[in-house]
């Protein structure tokens, strides 16, 4: 994948050499990107590998799955702040993922994390076993396991 985006970076500037401009400009450098990404696209099985362009699709759909967990933990939590009595039930709980390579593993532990209610408390040495710490276990365990399993999915997408 990297070998399409040199390439596509030399189409541009290729194209931007073909204009002869006096001066260089972005937009015609843009022009010869969008021209390259046109060609790659059409000669992406000649690669053997995926489009490029796929696995930056996949990174933004993880950072959009993010954004959307992190914004209903925030109003979760908020809304356990706001109240007059507070009944929250903390406690910790495993979660088995099925994610290998250390920075998968990595990347989830700290999504989760990030989001207000659940923190990652340790990590077996193994790498499969999460301990999770959470803000009220009996209301929302069920909420943080699809979270993880939406994160797991988008975290596997972008990686493989």
């Amino acid at each position: 994948m990297p070998a399409q985006f040199v390439l596509n970076l030399f189409i541009a500037f290729l194209w931007m050499v073909l204009n002869d401009e006096d001066v260089m400009r972005f937009s015609t450098f843009f022009e010869g990107f969008l021209v390259g990404i046109f060609i790659i696209f059409l000669m992406q099985r000649f690669f053997g590998k995926q489009f490029y362009l796929h696995r930056f699709y996949y990174v933004l759909k993880l950072i959009l799955i993010f954004v959307y967990e992190l914004l209903m933990s925030a109003y979760v939590v908020l809304k356990h702040i706001l109240s007059k009595d507070i009944d929250i039930k903390p406690g910790i709980f495993t979660y088995e993922t099925s994610l290998k390579s250390d920075w998968e593993v990595t990347t989830l532990a700290m999504l989760l994390t990030l989001t207000p209610g659940s923190v990652v408390m340790e990590v077996s040495p193994e790498g499969n076993v999460f301990y999770i710490h959470a803000l009220d276990i009996e209301r929302y365990k069920g909420d943080l396991i699809r979270s993880l399993g939406r994160f797991e999915k988008a975290i596997m997408e972008v990686t493989r």
